[in-house]
């Protein structure tokens, strides 16, 4: 059974359905989890359009379904990883299957745009989705969102004794104290916009101390798992880990709470999943419908209502009411079209990290 945080799990819903859509058109891609598709009761393979999927395959899924029953527009899946998936479509270029891209984070949207490979995004769009929530450069948009947080053990840390900043985490006093998941893509982001808002300089510097200080985990859900046996103080991890747990059984999060940094530090990141139609696209209309609906109000009201526990970041939806507001997250001003994957990749292998 699918779970709301697994990325690797074929639906059966999609294995029954890749008879319907254009395989051909995915003999290129390689690796990575195989194509899922979703169609409706109308629609041919020419209007079907192909998205390479990086976020939630559930929520994925669920956008999917919600937008053929209404269009009649079917939709094939291919579900991986931010760098996977951005760097298949940088090789694939002009020649991509890809319709549509959708990742967790920012810096793989980046990367593709840096590239050449969206087509930009249409005003209809952009008058969903508030400035804040968009590259400057209007190449892709914002889809959902996800705070950064501290993840703490209650039993092991009181409110006074938290770190005030993510930087403090660098200070000797929390060595061998906290962890992270550094070779994931969400710990990536949160470094990518370090490095916007603090400079080279500083950012090495908290990565080099990071090595010392810190305890390397698999993934977030892993690290939290960590914080809630006690075998580390905290963990820097985004916030729908937690609520995620808390809305299944708990047993991997009741001992512990998140600590919002707030005050627009580094650590009070707030990470934009995106969506970019690819300039090589043969569907671009059927894909700019794709977006607009899963920005739209019915798209945003699915992030709000499901099990994903993401924040809408458009069509004026509200977050799921078990969220700290947006509003109140009191998030650093990072500009998505500006953070840089490969240079903290090099900084993290530098500190030694990756």
């Amino acid at each position: 059974m699918k779970t709301w945080f697994n990325k690797t799990v074929l639906s059966r819903t999609a294995l029954t359905a890749i008879a319907g859509v254009s395989v051909l058109a995915l003999a290129a891609c390689s690796g990575g989890t195989a194509p899922a598709a979703s169609e409706g009761a109308s629609g041919s393979a020419t209007d079907a359009i192909t998205v390479y999927n990086a976020q939630h395959e559930s929520l994925t899924q669920s956008w999917v379904d919600a937008f053929t029953k209404e269009t009649g527009i079917k939709v094939t899946l291919r579900n991986g990883d931010d760098s996977e998936l951005s760097n298949q479509i940088i090789a694939e270029g002009a020649k991509s299957p890809a319709d549509v891209f959708l990742t967790e984070n920012s810096p793989a949207m980046t990367q593709v745009e840096n590239a050449g490979l969206f087509t930009g995004i249409d005003a209809k769009i952009q008058s969903q989705v508030p400035a804040e929530y968009r590259p400057s450069t209007n190449k892709w948009t914002g889809i959902a969102a996800r705070s950064t947080v501290f993840a703490y053990n209650k039993s092991k840390l009181t409110q006074a004794q938290l770190p005030k900043s993510i930087m403090d985490l660098a200070s000797p006093e929390w060595k061998g104290r906290w962890a992270a998941s550094p070779s994931g893509a969400d710990f990536q982001a949160i470094v990518s916009a370090m490095l916007e808002l603090k400079g080279e300089d500083a950012t090495l510097s908290w990565l080099k101390s990071m090595k010392e200080n810190s305890k390397a985990y698999k993934g977030n859900s892993t690290a939290m798992k960590a914080v809630n046996a006690g075998e580390v103080d905290g963990a820097i991890i985004y916030h729908y880990y937690w609520f995620g747990d808390q809305a299944a059984t708990g047993e991997n999060s009741n001992n512990v709470a998140l600590h919002y940094f707030k005050n627009q530090d580094p650590g009070a990141f707030v990470s934009i999943s995106g969506g970019g139609v690819l300039a090589s696209s043969k569907h671009q209309a059927n894909a700019e419908k794709f977006l607009e609906f899963i920005t739209g109000k019915a798209g945003q009201t699915i992030l709000q209502t499901g099990t994903s526990f993401e924040y809408p970041v458009a069509s004026d939806v509200a977050a799921n009411s078990k969220l700290v507001p947006l509003k109140d997250l009191q998030a650093p001003k990072v500009d998505a079209a500006k953070l840089n994957s490969q240079k903290v990749t090099d900084l993290m292998t530098e500190a030694g990290l990756l």
